[in-house]
């Protein structure tokens, strides 16, 4: 339409940027590395079993399923690629892209499985801010050494009731369960004395906030026929929950989601940047907490399909309100996603949408994070084993996209304690909040903070 009136139009191109390790051009992403260098850094498969042993009986052709079960299954079918995939550790730590056989002579003994398997290498957004909670409270002052390992970090204390108090914090701040459990160190028959080392095991769930969630059908039962998509918005010692196609907003206490243990149907290192084409309110203002909403029909189209093709996406979302058309959001596409979820394959006939939008996106406006920032976080003194981590370069890509993420949520960082980027010297007033590079947006445009605000 433009060409045809003779305006001048500028040619939409595909932003990108160098692969940190190697140089080469690619599309950006949340590590900043290409796919053969994030391979190569990574081993998501040091999980899982590479070999099983297989009991196969050639009179009857069946096989055994232990302890004392024998199926029969014909070569190559679906029956014995299901069969060779249960036998299989630790295959749910992964997601499961893709499974098919690879051709063996006839007389072979062996059955190979070609596997294709994906996982997040990078998903800390909540042990960063548990991080920072615990240093605001000054949880671990008791603590005789911290230890980073390969699976979280390791608290030592002197005494059981210091360790106890910690896991209590623990479970007042995040969604969180724990075991306890002691070991017998020494011992004395004649004076009927015993030294026991106590451990306190801490798992922390993995769910996010803005991460995309399948609830299962007895937990969206349980909270009124609620979802079953929902969009984690808060993660304390209970996960905030918002149905973005009703505004409904639920909660799940750490009891209810321990109980049913399940995981994110996308995180939010998987979000795709959209363009707003046009948007129709349909439905007034709602407060939800705080909160306002308003539903909205929206046409968007994915960025990375500028210059390719024309496809464009109508979509229900919660944003009405702070977007209009030409503004960027990021969002979950489910239409291009390979998604692999038991608790979504319970649900029979559900049909899901092409997109789900999660949020603005101010990149386009200049309100991205950057190293001028003049503010910082502290972090705990912590040991670090060997093999703990993929690298420095690893831990600061997770502590840039969680510093990210708190530039563009100001809300957030009433709970947390922060400091100035020159002196370390802590900040304390919170009326002073633009000094802290935090831009309030839309969604924080009626807050008022005043004078009158309480100094720590």
């Amino acid at each position: 339409m433009a060409q045809e009136m003779g305006m001048f139009t500028v040619a939409q191109t595909i932003g990108s940027v160098l692969c940190c390790k190697c140089g080469i051009l690619m599309q950006p992403n949340a590590a900043n590395m290409c796919a053969k260098c994030i391979r190569s850094e990574f081993d998501i498969t040091k999980c899982l079993s590479k070999s099983v042993n297989i009991v196969h009986c050639p009179e009857c052709d069946r096989y055994k399923q232990p302890p004392s079960t024998w199926i029969k299954a014909k070569p190559e079918s679906k029956d014995l690629l299901a069969f060779c995939l249960n036998r299989l550790k630790d295959l749910n730590k992964v997601r499961l892209v893709h499974a098919e056989f690879i051709w063996t002579e006839p007389h072979s003994k062996r059955i190979k499985v070609k596997l294709t398997v994906q996982k997040e290498v990078l998903n800390g957004t909540t042990f960063f801010y548990l991080e920072q909670l615990i240093l605001k409270h000054d949880a671990a002052k008791y603590a005789i050494r911290i230890a980073q390992t390969k699976q979280g970090i390791d608290f030592f204390f002197n005494k059981q009731s210091h360790g106890r108090k910690f896991v209590e914090f623990l479970r007042e701040v995040a969604p969180i369960r724990d075991d306890e459990g002691k070991k017998l160190v020494s011992s004395d028959t004649k004076s009927n004395t015993h030294v026991f080392k106590y451990s306190f095991s801490v798992e922390i769930s993995p769910i996010c906030r803005e991460d995309l969630i399948c609830l299962p059908p007895e937990v969206a039962i349980s909270l009124g026929n609620f979802g079953p998509l929902v969009i984690c918005n808060k993660v304390t010692s209970i996960l905030t929950l918002l149905d973005p196609f009703t505004l409904r907003q639920s909660f799940l206490t750490k009891e209810q989601y321990w109980r049913s243990s399940f995981r994110a149907l996308l995180s939010c290192k998987q979000l795709v940047e959209y363009i707003v084409l046009d948007v129709e309110v349909v439905s007034r203002e709602v407060n939800v907490r705080g909160v306002r909403y308003v539903l909205a029909d929206a046409q968007v189209a994915r960025v990375s399909d500028f210059g390719k093709n024309d496809m464009i996406f109508s979509v229900r979302t919660h944003l009405g309100r702070i977007l209009k058309a030409g503004d960027y959001a990021l969002g979950y596409d489910l239409y291009g996603a390979n998604i692999n979820d038991i608790e979504l394959d319970k649900y029979k006939g559900l049909v899901l949408p092409d997109v789900i939008l999660i949020k603005k996106s101010y990149e386009k406006e200049g309100q991205k994070w950057g190293k001028s920032c003049s503010w910082k976080l502290k972090s705990l003194n912590m040991e670090i084993n060997n093999g703990a981590k993929g690298g420095d370069h690893e831990e600061n890509l997770e502590c840039e996209l969680f510093l990210r993420d708190l530039a563009e949520n100001p809300g957030s960082v009433f709970n947390l304690s922060l400091y100035s980027n020159g002196e370390i010297s802590e900040m304390g007033s919170m009326s002073n909040i633009e000094d802290v590079s935090l831009t309030l947006v839309d969604d924080f445009e009626d807050l008022d903070l005043g004078d009158d605000v309480m100094k720590e």
